[in-house]
C-alpha cells in the first residue's frame, strides 16, 4: 500500500484563520494567504516551548485555586469563607446534589483535566509518537471546545457578589482563590492555541517518508 502524501510533503499549508489550503511561496517564507491575508506559518514557532511554560504555570495556580477561599460571606459581623471543594459539601450535604456534580466536574475536574491532556498531547508530540493520531486530535479539539465553559465558577462567584449586598446586614465578596482559578483557565485556553495541533501527525509523516 502506497503511503499518503501529506500536505507539508506537497509544499502545502492550510491558513489558520480562514482554512485555505495554500501553496507556500517557499519553505522559510511561505508568505500570506490569498483569501485573508493572514500570515502563513508551516509550524508554530516554539510552540512545544510556550504551551509548556503555560500549562506549567497553570498547574502552578491549581493548587491555591483549590486551597484558598473562592467566597467570603459576611453576616452580621462574622464572616465565613468557602472553598471550591467547601462549596461542593456545602451544596451536596443541603440537597442540591446536581449542582454540586456541576460545580465538581466545571471547577475541579475540567482544569485538571485540561491539564493532564495537554501534558499528555506534549509529551507524546516530543517522543514523536506516531499511534492513536486521530484520538489526539479530537483530545486536543476537545479541550480547545470546552475551554470556554471553564469560567463557570468565576460566573457564579462575580454574580453573587453584585446581587448580594445587604450591608451591614449582609455582604458577600471574592476570595483570593477566585483569582488563582481565572488564572488557571486562561492559561490553560491560551496554551491550547500556541499547541500546533499539526505536531502531532508530523512523526506519522516522518515515517511514512
Amino acid at each position: 500500500m502506497a503511503a499518503a502524501l501529506t500536505a507539508a510533503q506537497a509544499g502545502l499549508i492550510g491558513c489558520e484563520h480562514c482554512g485555505l489550503l495554500v501553496r507556500a511561496a517557499s519553505a522559510d517564507e511561505p508568505g500570506h494567504c490569498p483569501r485573508c491575508g493572514s500570515a502563513l506559518e508551516s509550524r508554530r514557532r516554539q510552540s512545544i516551548e510556550r504551551t509548556w511554560a503555560l500549562v506549567i504555570a497553570a498547574a502552578i495556580c491549581y493548587i491555591p485555586a483549590n486551597l484558598l477561599p473562592v467566597l467570603g460571606t459576611t453576616t452580621l459581623g462574622s464572616t465565613e469563607y468557602d472553598t471550591i471543594m467547601g462549596g461542593v459539601v456545602f451544596l451536596y450535604t443541603s440537597g442540591s446534589w446536581p449542582l454540586a456534580l456541576i460545580v465538581l466536574i466545571a471547577s475541579v475536574m475540567v482544569p485538571l483535566g485540561k491539564l493532564i491532556a495537554l501534558g499528555y498531547l506534549l509529551i507524546s508530540v516530543q517522543r514523536r509518537s506516531s499511534s492513536s493520531n486521530r484520538e489526539r486530535t479530537r483530545l486536543y479539539r476537545m479541550v480547545e471546545f470546552i475551554g470556554r465553559w471553564s469560567m463557570l465558577d468565576v460566573f457564579v462567584d462575580t454574580f453573587t457578589v453584585a446581587l448580594v449586598q445587604l450591608s451591614p446586614l449582609m455582604a458577600v465578596r471574592p476570595g483570593a482563590g477566585v483569582m488563582f482559578f481565572a488564572a488557571v483557565v486562561v492559561l490553560t485556553m491560551i496554551a491550547a492555541t500556541t499547541f500546533d495541533p499539526r505536531l502531532i501527525w508530523d512523526a506519522g509523516g516522518e515515517q511514512e517518508s
